[in-house]
């Protein structure tokens, strides 16, 4: 078995928290925190099942950044 480390992040959205994994695009939520990671750990099982590990992108000390977009 292979282990890879995968950076997330998690915020509070309405009653709920969203979990997202930064190097691949999945996520998940849950009433906690704690189950958010949970289930975001969940979904990213499921999601190597049938997708080989990818050349994994480092994401290291991300920042928080606001972008404002303009659109008709």
């Amino acid at each position: 078995m292979r282990k890879i480390d995968l950076k997330s992040v998690v915020w509070k959205e309405g009653k709920y928290y969203i979990s997202q994994c930064l190097e691949v695009d999945v996520s998940s939520y849950g009433k906690t925190k704690k189950e958010a990671l949970a289930m975001l750990q969940d979904a990213l099982s499921l999601y190597f099942e049938d997708v080989p590990l990818p050349k994994k992108v480092e994401v290291k000390r991300p920042t928080i950044a606001s972008v404002t977009l303009q659109y008709a």
